[in-house]
């Protein structure tokens, strides 16, 4: 019976730790291009709008939220920073 039990503690435990990793490689590839893209509105010249340092804030507490494991909201941010990117390199 105690092996039962173990085994069900276990199983629990292992299906908890691969929930974490349902965002995990949208997280990664988000914030990869949205990096990227926020590095070319700075050469374009539209590091200095609003719009611009938004984006920086929302990347820089996605990069966070990706060190802490915390993928979906990685992700989340990743998307909104990429509108803001757009609106940057459309001098908004």
């Amino acid at each position: 019976m105690k092996s039962i039990f173990c085994i069900a503690l276990m199983a629990a435990a292992l299906v908890g730790c691969a929930g974490k990793t349902d965002y995990r490689n949208s997280c990664g590839s988000q914030l990869d291009a949205a990096w990227h893209d926020l590095d070319l509105a700075k050469a374009e010249g539209f590091a200095g709008t609003v719009s611009y340092s938004k984006a920086l804030s929302l990347l820089t507490a996605a990069k966070t939220q990706q060190q802490f494991e915390a993928y979906e909201g990685c992700t989340s941010k990743a998307k909104k920073a990429q509108f803001y990117i757009d609106e940057s390199r459309a001098g908004r």
